[in-house]
């Protein structure tokens, strides 16, 4: 608080400071602009937008509902009276006073103003490029500017950790020059460049420190895993299809892992249904004929239950001891894994994230595998693995990425993809309708149904909102249970559900106790429910194409024809283009390189994601290129700074730049 007030004495604006996470002086220059307004007059509005300045002609008024306020005014604009309504910015009340000018943003329907923005200025006060910040009512962005402005001339250290060669090679400023053109742009080429130089230096950090760790993990030592590769092979040769090329060339890799006396750290990714699960297995089989014990690790029940039955039939010809581990089991029950794990009498446990309780140990634990890697944090996958000596580590996922991206992310591991789809498997026909109404595709659904067939009906909001006129899971499981009400059951299924409902409700679906599912995304990553090979998927243009490709995913998934129906009210082109763009492809790696390219950031990987690095300036999907420039920096600097026996130091100032909370550091 004391550093605060070097930049304002007044209490409210340091504690709306603190609520916008600014602690420190150090916050302050860090705390970037989300966007930049170049303020130009528009006039008349061109696509209901506009910028004008108007004079204020009456008091404004504000009105309350809970913690939303709606504030009106009027004010003449070239010589028409217009009423001005504006949002949440109440605040402002006492500077909009009778005949002051300001600049209006908004939209404009007949002589009501909607305003976005008020800005306490005519509008050649504002010409050049504006920053706009994120920050509580309350505190603007031009107050804002002032402390900012008020810190970089304080002199405070701003160490460029950016070496002069990168920055001279890529033509990059020096963290004081790239902090003063974020924040206060003279022209876009300066802007432009700041902000390259800021994104160079944080990813330099995170690759550097990635770099070093795999070359720690890389000394590491760990057990040689000796297994007879004839009986791995004749393991193989009974499975009930052949691998495909990518599967055989997976499942080599992890092979050689374990053989090696060095640790696994393996990042195997795959397409949906791609057969990721079976070369976990080769692996699995391997550590079990070298002596050691294996755990498989899911984010759910209903997907650890799942794979306890794929395995326990796969292993059925095999002496080997399977577990299921689950938090729903009996105290009685889970004595009994916990006796059977630390006497070495069970070979291979699945389970949640029971397996990595303190209460529970391991005779010779060799070998964890983690599916849906995403959903488990760094520290329970790490109290899993020390839950052994040097324990070869294998994290699956099922979101494919680009490889040199998937190398930049997990720089830390190795990648092994699998992008060649299992014999037999079909396409998913897809297709898409403008509008909200099952109508031109519902006698398919019903004969679907009379066939015996289960449907997936998924919708993007749990309940209804005023503000988001979408379909909810909600209405449309009131609306189907009571069309197809007598014929046949209808489930719910969302996040807000406890876990022991939503295993409930999945295992009556693959019971087929319920014919039709209404969901959110939690489906997303679930389970194999061959029975199910249609699916609904309400206001589609709401979801990324790839999280579409994983919900369409949960069907087709046996030698049956899956049928996915993409509805949507979306009125713009590109969102149109899109759908239709999932009509024609069903490869996922394909999928994933059209929305970096046409969706943006977030998209790919999703928000819940919770392995991914919080990067202030960078973008993963945007800024690939630089990504993968300082990846190769950071491989040689590590490499240098390692060979002149000066990358201890180097590496601990590095990991105090990496944002706090960066699962991905240790």
């Amino acid at each position: 608080m004391e550093e605060l007030k070097k930049v304002t004495t007044s209490q409210n604006r340091i504690d709306l400071l603190h609520a916008s996470s600014i602690d420190t002086l150090e916050d302050i220059i860090y705390h970037y602009p989300y966007k930049y307004d170049e303020v130009t007059e528009i006039w008349p509005p061109v696509e209901d937008k506009c910028c004008v300045e108007g004079v204020i002609i009456s008091s404004p008024k504000v009105f309350y509902k809970g913690r939303f306020s709606r504030m009106t005014f009027n004010v003449t604009i070239k010589g028409n009276d217009y009423i001005v309504t504006i949002f949440n910015r109440h605040f402002l009340r006492p500077h909009l006073t009778l005949n002051r000018i300001v600049t209006l943003q908004g939209k404009v329907e007949g002589n009501r103003f909607t305003a976005s923005n008020i800005l306490l200025k005519n509008l050649d006060q504002l010409s050049g490029i504006t920053p706009v910040y994120s920050l509580k009512d309350g505190l603007t962005s031009h107050a804002f500017s002032q402390y900012v402005k008020k810190v970089l001339g304080m002199n405070i250290p701003i160490e460029d950790s950016l070496p002069i060669e990168i920055r001279e090679t890529v033509d990059l400023m020096s963290k004081k020059e790239a902090l003063y053109a974020v924040h206060f742009p003279m022209n876009h080429e300066q802007l432009q460049k700041g902000i390259k130089t800021l994104k160079y230096e944080e990813f330099l950090n995170f690759e550097l420190a990635l770099s070093y760790r795999k070359m720690q993990r890389e000394q590491e030592v760990g057990y040689a895993k000796d297994f007879s590769l004839d009986e791995v092979n004749a393991f193989i040769h009974t499975l009930p299809f052949k691998l495909t090329k990518d599967q055989k060339q997976s499942a080599k890799d992890i092979l050689l892992d374990l053989h090696n006396p060095t640790i696994m750290y393996r990042f195997l990714q795959g397409d949906v249904g791609s057969g990721k699960t079976i070369v976990a297995a080769i692996g699995l089989y391997a550590n079990y004929l070298s002596g050691y014990q294996g755990a498989l690790m899911a984010p759910t029940e209903v997907l650890a239950t799942q794979h306890y039955s794929k395995l326990k039939k796969t292993f059925e010809a095999y002496d080997m001891s399977i577990a299921l581990l689950t938090g729903s089991l009996t105290l009685k029950e889970k004595k009994e894994i916990y006796e059977g794990l630390e006497s070495g009498a069970i070979d291979l446990v699945i389970g949640t994230h029971a397996l990595f309780q303190e209460s529970v140990h391991y005779k010779k634990l060799g070998f964890v595998v983690t599916d849906e890697q995403h959903r488990f944090g760094v520290k329970q996958r790490k109290a899993l693995k020390q839950k052994g000596e040097g324990v070869d580590f294998l994290v699956m996922s099922a979101t494919p990425i680009p490889r040199t991206l998937a190398m930049s992310l997990y720089g830390d591991m190795d990648v092994s993809s699998i992008e060649t789809r299992p014999e037999g498997r079909k396409p998913i026909l897809t297709k898409y309708f403008e509008g909200s109404s099952m109508k031109p595709f519902l006698k398919q659904l019903k004969d679907y149904l009379a066939q015996g067939g289960q449907c997936y009906v998924i919708c993007p909001l749990i309940e209804d909102n005023e503000d988001l006129p979408l379909k909810s899971a909600l209405a449309i499981y009131e609306a189907m249970s009571s069309y197809f009400k007598g014929h046949y059951q209808t489930g719910l299924l969302h996040g807000s559900l406890k876990d022991e409902e939503k295993n409930a409700v999945m295992q009556d679906f693959k019971d087929n106790k319920i014919q039709i599912l209404v969901s959110t995304t939690v489906v997303e990553v679930g389970v194999d429910v061959p029975n199910a090979n249609m699916m609904v998927i309400y206001n589609a243009e709401r979801f990324g194409l790839s999280s579409i490709h994983q919900l369409r995913g949960r069907i087709g998934r046996g030698n049956q024809q899956g049928y996915c129906f993409l509805l949507s009210e979306a009125q713009d082109e590109p969102a149109k283009e899109r759908l239709h763009y999932l009509e024609e492809h069903d490869d996922g790696f394909e999928i994933s390189q059209y929305d970096l390219k046409t969706r943006g950031p977030g998209e790919l990987l999703g928000d819940k994601q919770s392995g991914l690095p919080a990067f202030m300036m960078g973008d993963i999907f945007k800024d690939m290129n630089i990504l993968e420039e300082t990846r190769r920096y950071a491989i040689k600097m590590i490499h240098d700074y390692y060979k002149y026996g000066e990358y201890e130091n180097y590496i601990e100032m590095i990991k105090k730049k990496i944002k706090k909370g960066n699962e991905y550091i240790d």
